[in-house]
């Protein structure tokens, strides 16, 4: 098959399933990693980035030669990079400053103009990356603003390519999907194709301590003390967003930030696969469950993105003792 394409954002999309072996031992039946570094942006976030801008060129709200502005943890801005280069958009990313300095370079380097904002600041304080996103967009003409976290085109593009992707590579036999939730659409978008096909199928969802979704998800409470900085990348959220369907998701299980970092690097030794922090807390979800599969059981758990961006501290020694996660 020719895979030929008239711009980088045609390779968006079609990533493959690859079985897990040597790590995955001990767990129940058979798990899949659906791994999204594959996609030219090298995360999964390529495919939503691209649904809310040609979504919002439809409906008018940005013109040629524009300004998108985007609150993101790197991955997000991203694939709006590589949108904004093959379509002529200027781009502004505001992150927050507990992201990886490689995100923030890479951003740079696609032509990004990234404004670093404080972490330990309330998510309605003038100084969030949130807040300063808004301020920026009301602020510049012909701008864009698509805010990921409520913005279902983020649901969207994953119910229509990701989705029908994982079902169709594992022949309709998947029984669990497992994610890291941040904004919520892959964990909304996928769950959504998959238990239409089968209603059966159960959705896990990655949280981390200091975030609001698990407590949220059981008790319908949310409980502002339970916030607090936690170093994992892209998952968790102090605030709700609209791209979360609670009711869709079966489960949400807390991993250490430890955990998810030590889990990082087991991956890229035992399966050659060097993927992002997050993605380590998703694998964990499956060993902290596994007493919930049974050999029949099909996981797929999605892999978010490349460990290229975390360089500097899930695979950096000194970085990881410095948080105390190895001797």
């Amino acid at each position: 098959m020719k895979r030929v394409y008239d711009n980088i954002l045609g390779a968006i999309g079609d990533t493959p399933l690859i079985r897990l072996n040597n790590i995955a031992k001990d767990i129940p039946g058979e798990v899949w990693a659906k791994v999204e570094y594959f996609n030219p942006g090298h995360s999964t976030k390529d495919r939503m980035a691209l649904q809310m801008l040609e979504d919002a060129e439809k409906a008018g709200k940005i013109k040629p030669g524009g300004t998108i502005i985007e609150c993101t943890s790197g991955n997000t801005g991203m694939g709006l990079a590589l949108a904004a280069c093959v379509k002529g958009y200027k781009l502004i990313c505001t992150m927050s400053d507990k992201q990886s300095k490689e995100k923030i370079d890479i951003l740079r380097a696609m032509g990004a103009d990234v404004r670093v904002c404080p972490t330990n600041v309330e998510a309605d304080h003038p100084e969030s990356y949130y807040s300063v996103a808004t301020r920026l967009a009301n602020e510049i003409p012909n701008s864009f603003y698509p805010f990921q976290y409520d913005n279902l085109s983020n649901r969207k593009a994953h119910y229509l390519t990701t989705g029908p992707e994982i079902w169709d590579q594992t022949d309709g036999k998947i029984t669990h999907f497992v994610v890291g939730v941040g904004t919520g659409g892959t964990i909304s978008g996928v769950g959504q194709y998959l238990k239409e096909q089968n209603p059966e199928v159960k959705l896990w969802g990655g949280d981390t301590y200091g975030s609001v979704f698990k407590k949220y998800h059981e008790t319908g409470i949310f409980d502002e003390n339970e916030i607090h900085s936690y170093i994992t990348e892209g998952i968790g959220e102090d605030i709700l967003p609209k791209n979360v369907d609670f009711d869709l998701i079966d489960h949400f299980e807390k991993v250490t930030d430890k955990d998810g970092a030590l889990v990082a690097r087991e991956l890229a030794l035992k399966e050659g696969l060097l993927l992002g922090y997050s993605c380590g807390s998703a694998f964990q979800v499956i060993r902290q469950m596994k007493d919930q599969l049974t050999e029949d059981s099909v996981t797929v758990v999605l892999f978010h993105d490349h460990g290229s961006r975390y360089v500097g501290k899930v695979y950096n020694d000194e970085w990881m003792r410095e948080q105390g996660f190895i001797d």
